[in-house]
């Protein structure tokens, strides 16, 4: 039978987390070219939200006040700079995010403290679990960013 040892699945999903993370960070620098509306706001959390089926696995599950912990981690601290740098403009008639400057080192530093939480998290947690809490945490990030986008959206829209 094959067996991964546990150091090389803790490295491969780093490696891994760490290309995903890097390919968002371009795709999303890439949509700045494009006109945004409402739907383009709520779909994400949306789609993301499919991944709490991974909680069915009894491997993933962590507590509630862990979950909830890492949701409001998220929540608080880590879509303040994302909110506080998304901001709106009108160009021939259409809505588009402005492009911020800072944008690409925010979520760069969001990866780098993210890195530097999951190694520390990793030694007291199962990486299933890990990769759980760092879910929600994401979510609540996601969640509470494109909210507020959406709120300002509507009034940048309605003014």
């Amino acid at each position: 039978m094959f067996h991964i040892s546990t150091p090389f699945l803790q490295y491969g999903a780093t490696f891994g987390m760490i290309l995903i993370a890097i390919s968002a960070i371009f795709i999303r620098m890439k949509t700045g070219h494009r006109p945004i509306n409402a739907k383009k706001i709520i779909i994400p959390p949306l789609g993301m939200s499919t991944g709490f089926m991974m909680f069915v696995v009894p491997e993933i599950r962590v507590p509630w006040l862990w979950a909830l912990g890492a949701f409001l981690i998220g929540w608080f601290i880590f879509s303040y700079p994302l909110i506080r740098s998304t901001k709106f403009e009108l160009q021939d008639g259409k809505v588009y995010v402005q492009r911020s400057r800072a944008f690409f080192f925010i979520l760069i530093s969001l990866l780098i403290v993210r890195l530097l939480l999951h190694e520390f998290i990793q030694h007291y947690i199962t990486i299933p679990q890990t990769a759980g809490l760092f879910f929600i945490l994401a979510f609540g990030t996601l969640l509470h960013w494109r909210l507020r986008m959406y709120f300002q959206y509507r009034e940048f829209v309605s003014s």
